[in-house]
């Protein structure tokens, strides 16, 4: 691709193997082409308001039942080894205190002193931190 200004036009040219393929002729409404410090200034804007908003988007993304269930046998193992493991693929709402949260519900088995042990835990699905796990 090959670009060209000339005086009142912008000429883009496809060019494949030397052999100019197509052209393109951008030509203003009042006349004059806009100068290259609006063109700059608007492809600046562009890009931090895509930043921006690429960032924003990533922050509300939820975390999945795998990852969910992931971070719980890690924290979990620390306190030693897991023997078997489930979470529940759908989000159900939860309230602890006055705050609520979407979760996702999921258990550990493990054995402690010749004995298996069932935890069930809480997840948040928004953080992926675990708000509760109790022995049942």
């Amino acid at each position: 691709m090959c670009v060209s200004i000339g005086e009142n036009c912008l000429r883009i040219h496809f060019i494949s193997d030397s052999i100019v393929k197509g052209s393109i002729v951008i030509l203003p409404k009042g006349g004059s082409f806009m100068n290259w410090k609006t063109f700059l200034i608007g492809a600046g804007s562009g890009l931090v308001a895509g930043v921006v908003l690429h960032g924003i988007r990533e922050k509300k993304q939820i975390v999945s039942p795998e990852k969910a269930l992931a971070n719980a046998k890690s924290a979990f193992k620390k306190h030693g080894p897991i023997q078997g493991s489930w979470i529940q693929m759908e989000r159900k709402p939860y309230k602890k205190s006055l705050l609520q949260y979407e979760v996702y519900i999921g258990g550990i088995s493990r054995t402690s002193a010749d004995q298996t042990e069932q935890y069930e835990f809480i997840v948040d699905a928004a953080t992926g931190a675990i708000l509760d796990a109790y022995l049942l």
